[in-house]
């Protein structure tokens, strides 16, 4: 927890105390740095499923037009792997538990 901080007001005529100020740092906390963290969807290459399965569980997963699942997959397929969805964790788990129905290879990095 954070403390507020203190101030100390001197009355007219009072001298400042010697002893050195107390400092009070505030350091981040880990659970609000993850909160700030975006968080990454990977989906990578195999070679089980075809194509139209992978377009296909992409345009259920994301919501999105054939030709965007199709740009992904393609890129997959290239790079050996691509970035599905950036952005809350929540919803990479939801995106991410659409392409496993059919054991699509995936990881959430963030």
């Amino acid at each position: 927890m954070i403390h507020p901080f203190h101030l100390h007001r001197m009355q007219a005529g009072e001298q400042s105390p010697k002893k050195a100020p107390e400092v009070e740092v505030m350091v981040a906390t880990e659970e609000e740095e993850s909160e700030a963290t975006p968080w990454r969807l990977i989906l990578y290459d195999d070679d089980v499923h075809t194509f139209d399965e992978v377009i296909n569980q992409l345009i259920k997963a994301l919501s999105c037009s054939h030709e965007k699942a199709e740009e992904i997959t393609l890129k997959v397929h290239n790079d050996g792997k691509a970035l599905v969805y950036e952005g809350a964790f929540e919803e990479c788990l939801k995106i991410n538990s659409v392409l496993q129905e059919i054991q699509l290879i995936t990881e959430i990095k963030g």
